[in-house]
């Protein structure tokens, strides 16, 4: 923790200036700097990063944005500026693939039944494309697999989430014995048994559905963002990767 370290600084300030202009412009910064479903006619090359300064409410960007200087702060000094952006960076690319790759798979469950029931995917799109679908395709499937198609192409992804998760992991394997405290647990526990519980939780919850911690959280990109921090930590540590290299 400690004084703010330069990257996490611009970090704020950038998260905070777009934080203003959603809620003055609203919909038309979500609609071209959140992260869509690609099939959607909305998504554009750049949300892979943009959707990363986005956010859906105070609570959101207010819990993101202390994580990212409680945890992100003794990385940077760490690690230095570079590499600690390269890692940020590559955790939230990490987040967005795996969410991304999750919905397809969820997408294509949807597409697969609908045809099977005398759909076409072109005349799917173009519903889905004019904001309908029909009550009928619940008898075609499940309730989950049409809520889940109808999730992955409609909800679109906000927030420093993924990448701030690659940033815990990364903490935890660097100071493991570092003992942290819950708002609703006011116990020490380590960073080594915090950290994987947390991420297990949200594993949990996206597989299963159930919302511990609450609905309309993307739990594939928590899960992607802690997969990558922990594979990038993993070679760093493998091939010790210093400092200097990154200055």
């Amino acid at each position: 923790m400690g004084r703010l370290t330069g990257a996490i600084k611009h970090l704020l300030i950038i998260n905070i200036l777009f934080f203003i202009a959603t809620g003055m412009y609203g919909d038309q910064l979500i609609q071209l700097f959140a992260l869509w479903f690609p099939e959607n006619e909305n998504w554009q090359f750049w949300q892979v990063i943009s959707h990363m300064f986005m956010h859906g409410g105070l609570m959101h960007i207010l819990f993101n944005m202390y994580a990212l200087w409680a945890f992100g702060s003794p990385l940077e000094r760490m690690w230095g500026r570079n590499k600690f952006l390269f890692f940020y960076f590559s955790a939230g690319l990490g987040a967005a693939l795996i969410h991304t790759g999750v919905n397809y798979y969820y997408f294509n469950q949807g597409v697969e039944a609908l045809v099977n029931s005398g759909l076409t995917e072109t005349s799917l799109l173009e519903i889905l494309g004019e904001g309908k679908y029909s009550p009928d395709w619940y008898r075609e499937a499940s309730q989950s697999t049409i809520d889940n198609f109808l999730g992955a192409y409609n909800t679109p992804a906000v927030g420093a989430s993924g990448a701030i998760y690659g940033i815990l992991v990364a903490f935890g394997m660097s100071y493991p014995n570092s003992e942290l405290f819950l708002i609703f647990l006011p116990i020490p526990i380590k960073a080594k048994y915090f950290i994987p519980v947390l991420v297990g939780l949200d594993l949990f919850s996206g597989v299963t559905g159930y919302p511990i911690f609450g609905s309309g959280i993307a739990h594939f990109a928590h899960v992607g963002g802690a997969l990558f921090g922990f594979l990038m930590m993993w070679y760093w540590k493998r091939n010790q990767f210093d400092k200097n290299r990154w200055n």
